[in-house]
């Protein structure tokens, strides 16, 4: 399995080294560039030449890294639990998966695009790691 480009995302060799690279190591691939040049459409291109499932994670400035694992929905067990709902006595009612968790969990190997990452706080590269 390795990505050569497709017909409409001609890639260069040292962008096709660094793909499959990445690919046949199993390791992330980061994508620096300008905006408009085609970070999140390689992507794409990726996951469709690969028959891969794509998942995309958009990044504001008030994501963090946890949330990609999961989230807490404290609110909703709040209603819940003044409502009478019986589903308060689950957490897991309340666990809302993030796109890390979607990737990790997956039956089959899938390209995850964490897309404007640069948008985050200073903290959030390191703290996926």
């Amino acid at each position: 399995m390795s990505f050569k480009g497709t017909e409409t995302y001609i890639a260069s060799n040292e962008l096709q080294i660094a793909v499959n690279a990445a690919i046949h190591l199993e390791k992330p691939l980061l994508v620096k560039g300008e905006p408009g040049t085609g970070k999140t459409l390689l992507a794409h291109e990726i996951a469709n030449s690969l028959g891969k499932k794509l998942i995309t994670w958009h990044i504001k400035s008030t994501t963090k890294a946890q949330q990609g694992l999961y989230e807490y929905d404290a609110v909703s067990r709040l209603r819940d639990s003044q409502l009478g709902n019986e589903k308060v006595n689950d957490i897991s009612n309340y666990i809302l998966k993030g796109k890390l968790w979607e990737a990790f969990d997956a039956d089959e190997s899938v390209v995850l695009l964490i897309d404007e990452i640069d948008k985050a706080d200073i903290e959030f590269p390191n703290d996926l790691l």
